[in-house]
């Protein structure tokens, strides 16, 4: 399998305290890999610092076979690379979801108007907006907000989608309407890195499990291994914690 990313011996330090250690793993192309795990382990961190977003202390994050770390890459055009759908949507409020789809595709990619609307749309469909590409985000609701985030980050075309906890700011009757649209995006092959407390979209619908504690990645496997057969006593009780609440 085609590796688009590749995690070596990564750290991260805020002052004193050490938020991740020495973290090795992959993701190949197509694949869904959700990582799992406890607030503080350290799981949006590392979705962070694989987009940059902070700068990892140490190791090397290998994309396509280069280093992205090394001063020589093009970090502006890595990130063009990776979309990501963060937990509070970012959407520009002053435009509306039309715009906010198109803007970034003009500025970045340098797309024209026409191109960028056109890809824009179609995203728009796949996630079930296109009806209100005349809405402000302050006339959505937090679900529609989300979905139209998830399509702007589809609009850039990137090879890799990272997801923060895209339900944890959500009313739970809204979640539902999110976590479908991910579920249908993991169908068609996109690349996929997702943070996420839904255990049942875990299982469902990754690859790959990683399970992350304390900074470390603890234990990875398929959904079936991790949920039915981990191997590690924190993973146990992270899933029995965790399950004993749905």
């Amino acid at each position: 399998m085609e590796k688009i990313i590749e995690i070596k011996h990564l750290s991260k330090h805020f002052g004193d305290h050490e938020v991740l250690k020495d973290i090795d793993f992959s993701v190949n192309k197509g694949e869904v890999v959700c990582i799992i795990g406890s607030s503080g382990s350290g799981k949006s961190t590392l979705l962070r610092c694989i987009n940059l977003l902070e700068k990892p202390t140490g190791g090397e994050i290998i994309y396509k076979g280069e280093n992205i770390l090394d001063d020589k890459h093009d970090i502006r055009k890595y990130r063009t690379k990776l979309g990501m759908v963060f937990q509070q949507f970012n959407l520009f409020n002053n435009h509306n979801v039309l715009s906010n789809c198109v803007v970034g595709q003009m500025k970045v990619l340098k797309r024209s108007k026409e191109e960028a609307e056109k890809i824009a749309m179609k995203y728009l469909k796949v996630v079930g907006m296109e009806k209100y590409i005349n809405a402000k985000p302050k006339q959505l609701s937090g679900g529609q907000k989300q979905r139209v985030a998830i399509a702007r980050a589809l609009s850039m075309e990137p090879d890799v989608i990272l997801f923060d906890e895209p339900t944890s700011a959500l009313d739970p009757e809204m979640v539902g309407e999110v976590l479908k649209v991910m579920k249908e995006l993991a169908g068609t092959g996109l690349t996929m890195l997702v943070v996420t407390h839904e255990m049942e979209f875990a299982r469902e619908v990754s690859d790959r499990v990683v399970f992350m504690d304390k900074g470390v990645i603890e234990e990875e496997g398929s959904p079936e291994q991790i949920f039915n057969n981990p191997t590690k006593e924190r993973t146990r009780e992270f899933l029995k914690r965790t399950l004993e609440k749905l």
